[in-house]
């Protein structure tokens, strides 16, 4: 633990078709909740917390995460993403997952909020087999300051790599620096308060799967501004400006629980956090 301020090892395999950890490890200001089984799809939930309450200065994560083939998982933080200042060295957050044959992984942790003078590190590396599909999600929200100033933290960098059999399929850097500027003028967040990301790959997703969804839950009339783009796999892109959390949460669920149910039978998804 000289490295890691907090350390989070998991793997889950299929056991008769109900997902289970095979090994899992935490130590440090890192935990992870008991596994729960909210349908019958045989899809494990887990929880990741930090008994801390928050990141602070010069912290540094890691988090490993392995799925067997088949294994299918849904991982979402217990709160909030807290950045609070980092005067000397910013907190770090690496996260390393791998999804063998036919695995699903649904990865939506909790919005980030960085406090004034909050300097934030995330990457994420995905390596993924053919077979496999993914779900992952990530809103950026103004941040906290005392006085109720948007956007007072100094840098958040996030940093996203996806590899489909050992080949990169996904490079994706968002880096904010407010400094004082103008976050909400044109050509940033165009008068919009809140960022989100979503990542969704699987052999399902097709051309014509990503036409037949957009035209189902009407994408262009939902609120925000959205763009979608296809990958060079099977997949397609989400970005999102809004202006409140829960207005990004309602379109990413409806997004989400599109594609759970055509893909795999599976019911509307309810995180309850309280």
């Amino acid at each position: 633990m000289q490295r890691w301020t907090g350390m989070l090892r998991l793997t889950a395999e299929n056991r008769q078709g109900r997902t289970a950890a095979a090994h899992v490890y935490h130590q440090g200001a890192y935990k992870i909740a008991r596994p729960m089984y909210p349908d019958d799809t045989g899809q494990v939930y887990y929880y990741v917390m930090n008994p801390g309450g928050g990141y602070v200065d010069g912290d540094r994560y890691l988090m490993e995460l392995e799925l067997g083939e088949h294994a299918q998982a849904l991982i979402t933080t217990q709160s909030s993403t807290k950045i609070y200042r980092t005067p000397h060295q910013p907190v770090l957050q690496l996260s390393e997952v791998a999804l063998k044959h036919g695995s699903y992984l649904e990865w939506l942790p909790d919005p980030i909020i960085a406090y004034r003078n909050a300097r934030y590190e995330q990457r994420t590396v995905i390596r993924m087999e053919r077979s496999a599909s993914l779900i992952c999600a990530e809103i950026i929200t103004p941040g906290w300051s005392p006085d109720g100033a948007q956007f007072s933290y100094d840098e958040l960098a996030l940093k996203t790599e996806i590899y489909m059999d050992e080949q990169q399929i996904l490079f994706d850097n968002v880096k904010l620096r407010p400094h004082g500027k103008q976050m909400l003028s044109m050509g940033r967040m165009d008068g919009q308060t809140h960022l989100g990301s979503m990542f969704v790959i699987g052999e399902q997703a097709t051309p014509e799967f990503i036409e037949q969804m957009c035209d189902e839950i009407g994408l262009d009339t939902l609120p925000g501004r959205i763009g979608l783009s296809q990958l060079i796999v099977p997949g397609f892109a989400i970005r999102m400006l809004g202006n409140s959390t829960q207005q990004m949460e309602k379109v990413f669920g409806i997004i989400i629980n599109y594609v759970r149910q055509q893909w795999f039978g599976k019911e509307r998804l309810a995180l309850r956090k309280y």
